[in-house]
């Protein structure tokens, strides 16, 4: 049986815009009160507008008024599990702190990190 998590991010995958790259992601964000919130990403012309799916799966979570998290899964068609990029890695961070990382593909492969192991020295407004 597949993880609900790991099934929602699979689902919103299947929404992605990525007529450029054609590489489709798909996000999904457990919040505290265990909804799930999903995102793919959305690309532009001018790549430096486009989203990632898990920046669109923040930002609609934020927006929808869910400030804790628990878990996110991230889904991509590839034989290596694709993490979050650096812009993902920081708004993760920055909303969700420490949170659980779950990377999926198409095959049923599964990995699971805690965020902090793909970003060791984070920075965050404790800097400020």
């Amino acid at each position: 049986m597949m993880d609900p998590l790991v099934e929602a991010a699979l689902s919103a995958r299947r929404n992605a815009h990525a007529p450029f790259s054609h590489f489709q992601v798909g996000a999904a964000l457990e919040d505290s009160a265990g909804r799930i919130h999903t995102g793919c990403n959305v690309e532009n012309a001018s790549y430096g507008l486009t989203l990632c799916a898990e920046r669109v799966a923040v930002f609609k979570a934020v927006s929808e008024g869910a400030r804790q998290f628990r878990r996110v899964a991230v889904v991509a068609d590839t034989d290596t599990l694709t993490p979050p990029c650096g812009a993902c890695r920081q708004i993760l961070w920055e909303f969700c702190g420490n949170v659980e990382l779950v990377l999926a593909n198409l095959h049923g492969k599964t990995e699971t990190f805690r965020l902090k192991d793909l970003l060791p020295r984070p920075f965050d407004a404790s800097f400020l």
